[in-house]
This record gives structure tokens, C-alpha cells and sequence, in this order.
């Protein structure tokens, strides 16, 4: 199957960015890119998908405003299963769209976010992601495991996925992609991630443990 529902003078700011670089400053990745493979579906591995697509119709607005966008949504992997890991699970996507926004600004919307669960305990470590720069995975410390365990992933975007949108140069937009179920493993005390999520769950444990309630 095959998409071709975007339009196609942003296609092609999109295939300049990639060759060389376009507008942006950037030198790009020095490739030649194919709409042929730019249409081809496939299952989506994160809901950064879902985010360009918002930031897109927020590029086309006559006057940039601030803005923030979230979304839960399910993402696959090829994983091989694990007592952390699967094949499918559901993502949490946020980001926000503004002027002068910092790193520091992304880590603390991170711990406010967290903290808010009662986990509070996190390590952010720096990570590469082609779409933003500077990027970090965060981590949380599972008493279970006894050991650290990847909760999400972050950054700032990159110039070279904005401009083409039609966003300012000079708006930054820091942005994250976090596990629903690993979260939820650490706040419960949830050893393996397959007893939460998937065909080996205990429906008796559902209706035993309460509703995570968030602060406001």
C-alpha cells in the first residue's frame, strides 16, 4: 500500500533538506531521496509520525503561536520479547512549540511529568536521533529489576524538520516519546512487562490494583 495524500511542493522541501540541505544551513545527508520509498506504509516504530503532522499544519498558519500537542498511541517494533521489551506497545508523544525554549526546559517538563506518577527518580543520557539534536533517552530506576530501565526518549528538533513545515527559524520545539507500560511497571512493582500488557495478563490482578491517579 502506498500514500500519496501530502502535498508535493512539501515533498520536495523535504527531498532538498535530505540531498543538501535546502534552506536550513545543513549540508543534508548527501543521498539521492526517492518518493518512491517516501510512499510506502508501514507500521509506524514511534509517534514522532503524529507530531510532524501537527507541527506541519502549525508551519501553515499567517502567524505563528505557541503550542503544545500530546498524544497515546500504539507503535511496533521488531523486538525480540523480553521482561522489558515488545513487539507492540503504546507511546506517549508530547511537545511543545515556542520561542527560547532550552534543554533545560524539555528535563523539567520531563521530572514534572514523572513526578506527577510519584516517580521521581530519573537519569537522562545523551542519545543521537536524526530528527533532533540535542537529543537524550531517559531512564528511571526499576527497585524490581534492580536496574535502570529506558522510559522514553527526547530532544529538540532539528532545523532541517521545521523550516520545510514553514515554522520560523527562530521557534524551537522540544519534544518526547515515553513507554506507557514501563512507567507503570516501575509505579506498580511489575517484574515483567508481558504480566501488564498481552495475552499472559492476569485479569484478576486488573481489577485488584486501583486507577493511577495524576496530581494536578
Amino acid at each position: 500500500m502506498y500514500s500519496r495524500d501530502f502535498p508535493l511542493d512539501f515533498a520536495e522541501k523535504v527531498k532538498a533538506v535530505h540531498e543538501n540541505g535546502g534552506d536550513t544551513g545543513s549540508i543534508g545527508y548527501k543521498y539521492n531521496w526517492r518518493i518512491e520509498e517516501a510512499e510506502k506504509n508501514i507500521l509506524r516504530t514511534h509517534t514522532t509520525a503524529i507530531s510532524a503532522r501537527m507541527l506541519y499544519h502549525l508551519g501553515q498558519q499567517k502567524t505563528f503561536t505557541p503550542a503544545k500537542y500530546f498524544s497515546i498511541d500504539r507503535v511496533f517494533r521488531n523486538e525480540a520479547v523480553d521482561a522489558t521489551h515488545l513487539a507492540e506497545f503504546h507511546q506517549i508523544e508530547g511537545l511543545v512549540a515556542d520561542y527560547n525554549l532550552t534543554l533545560g526546559d524539555l528535563m523539567g517538563s520531563l521530572h514534572n511529568f514523572f513526578s506527577k506518577m510519584g516517580i521521581t527518580t530519573l537519569r537522562f543520557k545523551p542519545a543521537y536521533n536524526p530528527y533532533t539534536e540535542p537529543s537524550m533517552e531517559v531512564f528511571s530506576y526499576h527497585s524490581g529489576l534492580k536496574k535502570w530501565v529506558e522510559v522514553g526518549n527526547s530532544g529538540v528538533f532539528r532545523p532541517e524538520m521545521l523550516v520545510p513545515m514553514g515554522l520560523p527559524k527562530d521557534v524551537c520545539v522540544i519534544a518526547w516519546g515515553l513507554s506507557l507500560e514501563r512507567p507503570t511497571m516501575i509505579k506498580y512493582g511489575i517484574d515483567n512487562i508481558r504480566d501488564l500488557v498481552g495475552h499472559k495478563v492476569n485479569l484478576q490482578m486488573v481489577c485488584n490494583n486501583p486507577l493511577c491517579r495524576l496530581e494536578k
